[in-house]
């Protein structure tokens, strides 16, 4: 069975086709600056990549560039549209009714329309893109994959804020949490590597964006992001957790709208915002390696923020099986891993220095000290292929 798996953003949509049930990933490609300048990178194991200047003015213009690239005699890997039997989409946000991955129809996108107001970054592209899809591709199944529905699951008093509950029925403001098909994917995999399919998990997801989920028994029941992915760690230009009363108190101070406090809590504050380098671990890095204090602290307020949810999720589950990284820091941040890691023997994380500095990047990497009660893992994330399986799973 050939899956297509699409992930539609504001001004890009990445692919990759999935030959089921095996996985074999057959092409896989993202077109960038749709509606701007277009640019699109394609590639198939075995042939040269392909990369090009492309107009799409919209992504209904991209994924017709992209199934043509698919069927092309020379670049492509079927000979038509028809070999496509289904096609899994990404959403950020299923709200509260779409709580697993779901078979679309006209019902499902009119309530995904409707909570655009939830998810007003994520949200309309990947309607866009399920909409272009469809029209392209109208017999294949099209399966929504719901990054909230990992946490469908999590007990009331996990989701509910205690500000007053009349704001949950009206508005539903609670905790929905992101990133659940990666931590899905990698709790998923350090529970094999365990054995035991009732462990304890803590996987961290570290990124641009980051979120940290715990995991009892493959269920998730509590996640650092919130009502937004706004919520929990420090991330590149994301605030995340602060005292509310900061928003209300920048607002008076400075004279600004909601609109604009917004803006500096979202696009100018975590790393960006305590460096004045950049959100790029990898830059502030080097300027904290070059004698830059500020980047110094950016990243060390990082490493403390995280290490401090991993405390509390070991309090919620009482006790841990294994600590999980992936994601782009996560898997390649040495320096990150052992700061959270460090002082931590309390708690019976306890990680190999060395090889946590030389473990091979982009495989799973167990990097625990040896004889330490709790696992510590390096998983890369492989969110395409949860949503190939459950796409797989929804179509038989």
């Amino acid at each position: 069975m050939k899956i297509l798996v699409v992930n539609a953003g504001s001004s890009s949509l990445k692919y990759q086709l999935f030959d089921m049930p095996t996985g074999n990933v057959l092409a896989k490609g993202n077109c960038e600056r749709i509606g701007i300048d277009g640019l699109i990178t394609h590639k198939c194991p075995g042939k040269e990549d392909y990369k090009t200047n492309a107009d799409f003015p919209d992504h209904r213009a991209a994924i017709a560039l992209v199934l043509q690239l698919l069927t092309d005699k020379e670049k492509g890997v079927i000979e038509g549209v028809s070999e496509i039997e289904a096609v899994g989409h990404r959403f950020a946000h299923g709200g509260e009714k779409l709580r697993a991955s779901a078979v679309l129809g006209a019902d499902e996108i009119k309530y995904l329309e409707s909570i655009v107001g939830l998810n007003p970054l994520h949200g309309p592209p990947a309607i866009s893109g399920f909409k272009a899809c469809k029209e392209a591709i109208p017999n294949a199944n099209h399966v929504g994959v719901f990054d909230t529905s990992y946490y469908s699951d999590m007990e009331e008093y996990a989701y509910i804020y205690p500000i007053p509950y009349e704001l949950y029925e009206e508005y539903k403001i609670r905790r929905y949490g992101f990133h659940g098909t990666s931590h899905r994917f990698v709790a998923g995999e350090a529970a094999k590597l365990l054995k035991k399919a009732d462990a304890k998990i803590i996987t961290c997801h570290l990124g641009n964006g980051s979120s940290i989920t715990a995991t009892v028994n493959g269920k998730a029941i509590d996640t650092s992001m919130g009502f937004t992915p706004q919520d929990g760690v420090p991330m590149g230009t994301r605030s995340g957790a602060i005292d509310p009363t900061v928003v209300t108190y920048i607002q008076k101070v400075k004279g600004i709208s909601a609109e604009e406090a917004d803006k500096i809590l979202n696009k100018e504050s975590g790393l960006l915002g305590v460096s004045g380098v950049t959100s790029d671990c990898r830059d502030i890095r080097e300027a904290a390696a070059n004698g830059n204090k500020r980047a110094k602290l950016a990243m060390k307020i990082l490493a403390h923020n995280i290490k401090k949810i991993i405390g509390s999720y070991v309090a919620e589950m009482n006790g841990v099986d294994a600590l999980v990284f992936t994601a782009g820091i996560g898997e390649n941040d040495r320096e990150l891993r052992q700061e959270v890691c460090k002082d931590m023997s309390f708690l019976g994380i306890e990680i190999d220095e060395a090889y946590n500095q030389s473990c091979p990047r982009g495989e799973v990497a167990d990097i625990s000290q040896k004889g330490a009660k709790v696992k510590t893992f390096v998983i890369p994330t492989n969110e395409e292929y949860m949503i190939a399986l459950d796409t797989q799973n929804l179509t038989k």
